[in-house]
């Protein structure tokens, strides 16, 4: 059987050298509590089989939605290969340290931008952002700046993973593999 975390891997190295840019954007579905879908793009900051992180503002609609409805989905379009991946499954959040960690591999403008963003809330004027970005700077200034306390990740622990390979004539290939405890079961898809 083939390993569903060794094939994304594989997928993954080929998309970092054809994608032009960002090949580990996703886009990332979420519902809130009535089930109202929602969708945007993320990216992808760490993977392997316990799942696939991401980073946002916890204060944020996608945060909110994440911890009301703790399931999402994820897909990865690499249009320069004809491939995408698509991920379902379960999402909890990264521990501290693994957040802290990331955090610190960010541009010193990323981290401050961090704490003047309001996330998905409505803003008066681009000045206004810009002042707060301004503050933070003066804030933190000649010293490291720390995760705030509002962001951190998740990561989504996949129970189902389906690589799809355009074909000509649209006779596309599609692999599924379905969790079942810590085993994956695999199987084909018609397109």
């Amino acid at each position: 059987m083939t390993d569903p975390f060794d094939l994304f891997d594989d997928w993954y190295a080929e998309a970092r050298q054809s994608e032009i840019n960002d090949s580990n954007a996703m886009a990332l579905a979420t519902a809130d509590e009535r089930g109202r879908p929602s969708v945007r793009m993320v990216l992808l900051k760490g993977h392997g089989p316990d799942g696939f992180i991401f980073y946002t503002n916890f204060e944020g609609r996608k945060a909110g939605e994440l911890l009301d409805n703790p399931h999402a989905a994820l897909l990865f379009h690499w249009k320069s290969l004809r491939r995408q991946v698509r991920i379902e499954g379960p999402v909890g959040r990264v521990d501290d340290a693994t957040a802290d960690a990331y955090f610190a591999t960010r541009s010193r403008d990323s981290q401050l931008g961090a704490w003047a963003s309001d996330q998905s809330r409505p803003l008066a004027s681009r000045d206004l952002f810009m002042a707060r970005y301004e503050e933070a700077a003066t804030r933190f200034e000649g010293g490291p700046v720390p995760r705030p306390p509002h962001w951190s990740g998740f990561r989504v622990k996949p129970q189902r993973i389906e690589f799809w390979q355009d074909r000509e004539h649209r006779l596309h290939e599609r692999h599924l593999f379905t969790r079942h405890g810590e085993d994956w079961d695999e199987g084909m898809l018609y397109p």
